[in-house]
């Protein structure tokens, strides 16, 4: 037998050599040319299909409303059916919970936490049906007053086009997954003309990574949004402020970081509500596909008395943000309209969140605002500035999407110089939401599943460790001449050996392969035999330039514990399970344990000792 090697990681290059196989290092790069196409042309259909379904609403909202037909952009009012309006939003209700009854039940809710529940559980599968259910659904919602935004199921339609494409094409679950994503963002970009933000929320929320296999595509699909907007909707901003808003003073600054703490607490009151009412919802004798029928009577009652509640309300987050709207019709609209959203959403219609969102924290905003400016009234407090970041703040509070939120709120307004304000007031909303909330208003609904949403991204530890950071030269190699016998009886006086897997080498030391432990103990096996006539597993062994995480995936694929660490055909070690849980441990313990490396303490005492007894001494002297 030959004395011990190492533990380390995998790569299949030597193996791939050995038997005359051309590595293609280009494929990788392929793969990411094919998703990238594959993104840009559902791009490009989700682009059309946000035209459609901004045309949609219109048109749904002056049958609705008005009494005709037309896909010019109204806005709800009472003024031509009176008291009518009341049952309006209740049909439409009616009429979405008769869709997910017989249509599929996956078009309720606001699209987001649905598609990040497939992405964590599903393998990114979603139905077909929900390219055109969702869509339709969310129009005849929203068409007939319901106080929502059109990116959420935009968002939804996207994600079920790609995923889609993901299901009819051969390609992996992760590969899957990034067609999805890019699907949902594109839409997203559509609607806002906000490129970077999707690419933000597609990391934060949907991809759990950053790599070029996933950045590239959904970048792609992103700006191929974009330009559908530029090319169906027109160049401007979404949102626009007549002026250019002025850098904020110190003072304001501090001010505006006072306000994300004010704004993320809201922002846990308003993700506390809405799964409250949720709840309620739940415990309803009534059956489920009645609900929204049952919100949209209340959405109905509360729009009579202020129909800027109903519908879309893009044109209020424009006038919140113009600081010419009077402080009373601020706070009914903020109060009326959350009310409405909340009871609206929970009771499983299909909507968005991000317009109400930024409707409601625009308005909180600006009553923080005024109290400021009365209660500070020089320090440079702007009513503009402080809608903008109360609107992102809550949704950054919310969601704990917190790039995503200042990059857009940047995007759809142009207003560059509103970023250290962005930056401060979603900081502290985000930090306060953090703490104060385990779930946000995107994952609390799967996390009552017993659904885990990752909330960071690491690099992988054994990504980034190699296989001669841990290499050792103390594990158990097995001569090919040995017999059976023989292994047999040294393994009876060896009692810790646990291994499943044995590496065999010949006397100079070169690799042979590997046995089970299952066929050296086999009663059938002839003790006279060599090892070496039981080798089947001849190809598996890793480098010492090789990572963990390579060395890991070749455990896993080809069902071993143990790998042999080869360099010029020589067994210089053997890496284990045993090691790779090892690396992992380290890292715990790094994350999790405390201690002091240079210690100030003792230092500290002799100075601190030597100056009290100088000044004492020169005491005596003056």
């Amino acid at each position: 037998m030959l004395n011990k090697g190492i533990p380390l990681s995998v790569s299949l290059n030597l193996t791939l050599l050995r038997e005359n196989f051309k590595i293609n290092h280009k494929n990788y790069k392929m793969r990411i040319l094919k998703l990238s196409i594959y993104a840009v042309i559902i791009a490009v259909l989700i682009s059309i299909i946000a035209k459609f379904l901004v045309n949609l609403i219109n048109l749904i909202t002056n049958i609705s409303f008005y009494g005709i037909i037309s896909i010019e952009h109204t806005n709800p009012t009472n003024e031509v059916f009176g008291l009518f309006i009341i049952l309006v939003p209740a049909i439409g209700g009616a009429i979405v919970g008769l869709m997910a009854l017989y249509g599929s039940k996956a078009i309720r809710g606001h699209g987001i936490p649905e598609a990040m529940e497939q992405i964590l559980t599903n393998q990114s599968k979603i139905k077909p049906s929900i390219t055109f259910l969702k869509p339709i659904s969310a129009a005849i919602s929203i068409g007939t007053g319901g106080p929502f935004g059109a990116e959420g199921p935009i968002i939804a339609t996207g994600g079920a086009m790609g995923s889609t494409l993901g299901q009819i094409l051969q390609i992996t679950p992760n590969e899957r997954k990034i067609l999805l994503a890019s699907g949902a963002t594109a839409g997203m970009a559509a609607i806002f003309n906000s490129p970077v933000a999707g690419i933000l929320l597609a990391i934060e929320l949907l991809l759990f990574e950053f790599s070029p296999r996933s950045f590239v595509p959904v970048a792609l699909a992103c700006i191929t949004g974009a330009a559908g907007h530029h090319f169906l909707f027109g160049h401007d901003v979404v949102f626009p402020i007549e002026k250019i808003l002025d850098v904020p003073s110190n003072n304001a600054l501090f001010f505006y970081s006072i306000m994300g703490i004010a704004i993320g607490l809201m922002s846990i009151f308003t993700t506390k509500i809405v799964y409250w009412i949720e709840d309620m919802f739940e415990k309803s004798p009534m059956h489920w596909a009645t609900w929204p029928a049952i919100g949209g009577i209340v959405v109905g009652i509360i729009g009579y008395f202020d129909p800027k509640t109903l519908g879309v309300g893009y044109n209020n987050i424009t006038d919140i943000l113009s600081g010419n709207m009077a402080i009373n019709v601020i706070v009914s609209l903020c109060i009326l309209k959350f009310i409405s959203w909340a009871i609206a959403l929970g009771s499983g219609t299909s909507g968005g969140t991000l317009a109400p969102l930024l409707t409601i924290g625009g308005a909180i905003g600006i009553i923080l605002g005024n109290f400021g400016i009365s209660m500070f009234p020089d320090i440079g407090i702007s009513l503009q500035m402080s809608a903008l970041v109360g609107m992102s703040a809550l949704f950054a509070g919310a969601s704990r999407a917190f790039l995503t939120s200042i990059v857009f709120a940047l995007e759809t307004t142009g207003q560059i110089n509103a970023f250290l304000p962005l930056l401060a007031t979603c900081t502290t909303s985000y930090f306060v939401s953090y703490f104060l909330m385990d779930n946000t208003i995107m994952t609390e609904k799967i996390a009552r599943r017993g659904i885990e949403t990752p909330n960071s991204y690491e690099p992988d530890i054994l990504a980034k460790t190699k296989v001669n950071q841990i290499a050792k030269t103390n594990d158990l190699t097995i001569s090919y001449n040995m017999t059976v016998g023989e292994v047999r009886s040294w393994f009876e006086q060896e009692t810790d050996l646990k291994n499943n897997y044995f590496v065999i080498a010949n006397t100079e030391g070169e690799y042979v392969g590997l046995i089970s432990s299952t066929s050296l103990f086999s009663a059938h096996q002839d003790t006279d035999k060599e090892i070496g006539e039981l080798v089947k597993r001849k190809n598996l062994s890793i480098s010492p330039d090789d990572t963990l995480k390579s060395a890991a995936e070749l455990m896993a694929k080809e069902n071993v514990d143990i790998l042999p660490i080869i360099n010029d055909n020589k067994i210089i070690g053997v890496l284990s399970y045993l090691d790779i849980m090892s690396v992992y441990k380290n890292g715990i313990d790094e994350d999790e344990i405390s201690e002091t490396h240079i210690s100030l303490n003792r230092r500290t005492m002799k100075i601190l000792v030597r100056g009290q007894k100088l000044i004492s001494f020169m005491k005596q002297k003056l």
